[in-house]
């Protein structure tokens, strides 16, 4: 039985979200990663990174340009546009 294209782009989307998010764990591995495929307009799935309260703003930055570099690489090789956001944890 052969597969559709359609679910041929839907594994490659399910590989790299959770490639992106497994790379999320390793840049902050005490931070929340949330995946979904829900697509907005252009958008093939995105990526949350909960950071903790203790990531200082030079760190979240570092992870955000870290992530979004990876997700900039995975868009030239498959076309596939995965939207990434570090987001802070309120404290408690």
């Amino acid at each position: 039985m052969q597969t559709s294209p359609r679910d041929d782009r839907r594994a490659l989307l399910d590989a790299k979200l959770t490639e992106l998010g497994l790379y999320a764990k390793e840049l902050c591995p005490e931070g929340a990663v949330e995946m979904s495929t829900v697509r907005y307009e252009d958008e093939d799935g995105h990526i949350t990174l909960v950071v903790p309260p203790t990531c200082s703003e030079q760190e979240e930055d570092r992870i955000e340009l870290a992530l979004a570099a990876r997700a900039g690489d995975i868009f030239e090789a498959t076309g596939l546009f995965i939207v990434c956001g570090v987001l802070d944890r309120p404290p408690r």
